[in-house]
């Protein structure tokens, strides 16, 4: 490391390498691109980085360290120091991405926990049921793509775990108080089933995901699934509630279906 006669020190391209940490093949490859240039030549042709240079070295090295590519970064330190629109673009649209990976990760931790409990809840499970788990999950991404699984990655993001968990409590009391007034033979006229579907109706519209097209979708999706194994679904559904039986869900959807033509009729 040498002075200059502004005062200011200068490196050598080793001693930048050993000072930052950065290899030497890397700071030739910056150099290359015009990332981070040495500002400097002695008169023998080598390399002196400034206090400047080195200020540039750490802003690349902190905006890796964010997943930014090298192109992009060069593109944020090119512009003037005061001017971060571009910045907050890209660290917006990082952000974003990292939110639906954490989404796409809390999806897949949920299914192996699933299949985790499903195995531990008997010392020796039975393997057809287990391998039903997993076509089913096949089956579920046949009909919902990568695009219509991260819009619900990111709603359940949005939502988080709480709102979620107080989501599926409600499903479950909903569906409860649907099935007892079903097998009461309640009319679907009734105050009381009018009362509950609506405030099914309520629940699914606080879960709805994204706009009115990818909201079609969805609902498309979801029915075609139906089609296909609306009887594995209702048999999974009903082995992890113990009050519901296989044939009771389907029961219960086309109960509260019939309970909306009624209003919707009227």
């Amino acid at each position: 490391m040498t002075g200059n006669d502004d005062g200011e020190r200068r490196w050598s391209i080793g001693e930048l390498a050993k000072a930052t940490g950065v290899t030497i093949r890397t700071l030739y490859h910056y150099e290359e691109i015009g990332l981070v240039p040495a500002s400097e030549r002695t008169p023998s042709g080598h390399r002196r980085y400034t206090e400047a240079d080195l200020r540039r070295l750490y802003r690349v090295r902190a905006l890796r360290g964010l997943g930014l590519t090298l192109e992009e970064i060069g593109r944020i330190l090119d512009r003037p120091s005061d001017d971060l629109t571009a910045l907050r673009a890209l660290l917006g649209a990082q952000l974003a991405e990292l939110d639906l990976q954490a989404a796409r990760i809390g999806q897949l931790r949920e299914r192996i926990g699933g299949l985790v409990a499903l195995l531990d809840r008997a010392v020796m499970p039975d393997p057809e049921r287990v391998m039903a788990a997993l076509e089913l999950h096949s089956v579920y991404e046949s009909h919902f793509d990568q695009e219509l699984r991260d819009h619900l990655a990111r709603r359940r993001a949005e939502l988080g775990e709480a709102r979620m968990s107080g989501y599926r409590a409600e499903w479950l009391a909903l569906l409860r108080e649907g099935r007892r007034l079903m097998l009461a033979g309640t009319p679907v006229e009734d105050p009381q089933v009018q009362e509950v579907t609506r405030r099914w109706e309520a629940m699914a519209a606080g879960l709805q995901v994204g706009d009115r097209e990818v909201a079609e979708q969805l609902k498309g999706a979801g029915l075609a699934l139906w089609r296909r194994a609306g009887a594995q679904l209702s048999a999974e559904i009903s082995r992890q509630i113990d009050w519901l039986e296989a044939d009771d869900l389907p029961a219960v959807m086309e109960y509260f279906q019939r309970a909306r033509n009624v209003r919707q009729d009227g």
